[in-house]
């Protein structure tokens, strides 16, 4: 692991095209060889976006993957990189919002985009922030991972076993909360909404805690600047009247929010994930390699 860290240490001295090209090669192999994750990233597509052809789909995989690699590399920047060259390579829009977040309690949603990394660095170096984290297996990458996160400014890391108490406790102290809220962890807080049109097992952690903080939830999304020049970080404008009285409707709301960005820039959304992993009751599974629709992974 000490080797595999040096490594990306040095990485981090390449211009961002070469990096790129270099994780985008690496991402042709793991698309070639990491059939479970193809299979995964194939099946969302086809559910997703039953409109493609086969051959879209297909090659809408292939980036994703691609991206996926390049984001990992690139992460040497990020943890790395001076500040100076972090502020060339992020163009934020319209900027942070320092004085919404000043003015009351705020959830930063950012959603699983390859770039997410990159929106919390982008937030990091004007201000401080708590999130979720999930402790790493290796202590010796835990360690530099937490270290590349808070380089700029303190951070609080709230486990998923502490609950929700400390974050709310956070947010009433000026931090906003950076939340990660799309990816299956079961029924447990959670209800089933559509996201493409297929019910999704779905936090409604978001919607709960604005509530519970009578504050706001400002969506920040990060994507890739063509020709590899970097990453772009948008802010969107905060969500009016939410959550509302239904936080199952808002959180209907919020997947229909992540459903239009990843229409947007469908390569980079994180689709290695099991998203409809949970299912109703009574529903059958998406993710068999016996479905009749992935004859084409069963090679």
């Amino acid at each position: 692991m000490r080797l595999l860290i040096l490594l990306m240490w040095l990485l981090h001295w390449l211009p961002l095209p070469i990096l790129a090209w270099l994780g985008e090669r690496i991402g042709d192999l793991l698309y070639a060889f990491k059939k479970s994750r193809r299979h995964i990233t194939l099946t969302n597509l086809r559910l997703c976006f039953p409109e493609w052809t086969e051959e879209k789909r297909e090659e809408v995989a292939r980036q994703h993957f691609r991206n996926y690699a390049r984001s990992v590399l690139e992460r040497s920047i990020l943890w790395w990189a001076s500040e100076a060259r972090l502020r060339r390579l992020i163009q934020v829009e319209p900027g942070v919002p320092l004085a919404e977040i000043a003015a009351s309690p705020t959830i930063l949603l950012c959603p699983h985009f390859v770039g997410l990394d990159v929106a919390g660095v982008a937030v990091m170096l004007e201000s401080s922030l708590c999130s979720i984290y999930t402790k790493q297996l290796n202590d010796v990458f835990d360690d530099v991972l937490r270290k590349g996160r808070s380089r700029f400014r303190p951070i609080k890391l709230v486990t998923r076993e502490d609950g929700v108490k400390p974050i709310i406790r956070a947010m009433r102290e000026g931090l906003p909360f950076f939340m990660l809220p799309d990816m299956d962890f079961g029924m447990q807080d959670a209800a089933f909404v559509p996201f493409f049109g297929i019910p999704a097992a779905t936090l409604t952690a978001p919607a709960r805690i604005a509530a519970a903080t009578q504050g706001k939830v400002i969506p920040v999304i990060a994507t890739y600047l063509p020709n590899y020049k970097g990453w772009i970080v948008r802010f969107y404008p905060a969500w009016e009247d939410y959550p509302g009285d239904d936080i199952t409707e808002a959180t209907r709301r919020m997947n229909a929010f992540i459903e239009e960005r990843a229409r947007e820039t469908p390569a980079e959304y994180f689709w290695t994930h099991k998203r409809f992993k949970t299912r109703p009751s009574g529903e059958p599974g998406f993710y068999s390699r016996n479905d009749t629709d992935t004859q084409l992974i069963n090679e």
